[in-house]
């Protein structure tokens, strides 16, 4: 059952959005980014979220459309704990091509790039939490999700998940988002792609 995206909380709310029961469209405010230390030095808690707040095990899912261009540009879904302790993964545009992104940050972010298919201006993102970690699967169909990331992640009673939309180098990224969900831990095999 998909979320009304009137009912979130935003962190950072961007000047132009709209929203109704079924999708979402912002627009990036200039110089937009989630990043905690580690390689750059600094940190930034500027992006772009619109929070719902999801148990302590749980699948949020989430379809994401958007003409990614520019160095940076980053759109997808956001699990978030605290400023410290948040997790963005979705599609970022770096070295001229477009990648599935994913920022762990637990006190530093991470970040891995990975590109298991590679039409990514709509494609969907899964997130499970369950039991201290973290699943991220992504699909280009909604039906078949190729394993992105499996890494810990820490245990809360509750976290803040929904869509995000970053653009460091720029302003005026517009994403669309829609069929976003959130429900039960989905416990199916690790190797299971459905």
């Amino acid at each position: 059952m998909s979320i009304d995206f009137n009912n979130g909380i935003w962190l950072n709310e961007p000047q132009n959005w709209k929203a109704d029961e079924s999708s979402l469209t912002m627009t990036t405010d200039a110089k937009t980014d989630f990043w905690r230390e580690t390689y750059y030095g600094f940190t930034r808690d500027s992006g772009h979220f619109l929070g719902f707040a999801a148990s302590d095990s749980f699948t949020a899912t989430i379809r994401i459309g958007g003409e990614f261009r520019t160095l940076y540009d980053q759109a997808g879904l956001m699990v978030r704990i605290d400023d410290t302790k948040w997790v963005k993964t979705g599609v970022e545009f770096t070295d001229g091509e477009l990648f599935l992104s994913t920022v762990i940050t637990d006190g530093k972010s991470d970040w891995s790039v990975s590109q298991p298919f590679r039409e990514l201006e709509d494609f969907y993102i899964r997130v499970t939490v369950n039991n201290g970690a973290m699943r991220i699967q992504a699909s280009r169909d909604g039906k078949f999700w190729p394993l992105l990331r499996l890494a810990p992640f820490p245990i809360a009673a509750q976290y803040q998940v929904g869509p995000t939309a970053c653009t460091p180098e720029r302003s005026g990224l517009s994403v669309n988002f829609s069929e976003f969900s959130i429900g039960p831990a989905i416990t199916t095999d690790l190797h299971d792609l459905s």
